[in-house]
């Protein structure tokens, strides 16, 4: 795993090394609006994890998630915060994404 001093830096990495897609948040999956795509937590692994927090404001803690879709055949990223502005998450997906494969 690479070692990145900025989110913008991860995301820039992970998208040079074939994560071209932006996933979402939506009612507890994650959903890609350019590819129509919803990932349910089994649908994904997660094959990289980046933690990033503010360097005045906690409110810029972020967790960048490289993940990976055998079922659709893609790659891509989910960014999120964490802490106080984290967002609200189903069960299922908190403990899939607590969990990395």
């Amino acid at each position: 795993m690479e070692n990145y001093q900025t989110m913008v830096e991860a995301l820039d990495g992970l998208k040079q090394r074939g994560f071209t897609l932006d996933f979402n948040l939506a009612n507890g999956v994650l959903h890609n609006s350019s590819e129509n795509i919803v990932l349910q937590p089994e649908d994904f692994s997660i094959c990289e994890v980046y933690r990033f927090e503010g360097m005045s404001d906690p409110g810029d803690n972020s967790i960048v998630y490289g993940i990976r879709s055998d079922k659709y055949n893609v790659k891509g990223v989910f960014v999120n915060a964490y802490g106080v502005y984290s967002d609200d998450i189903s069960e299922e997906l908190l403990k899939k994404l607590n969990t990395p494969d």
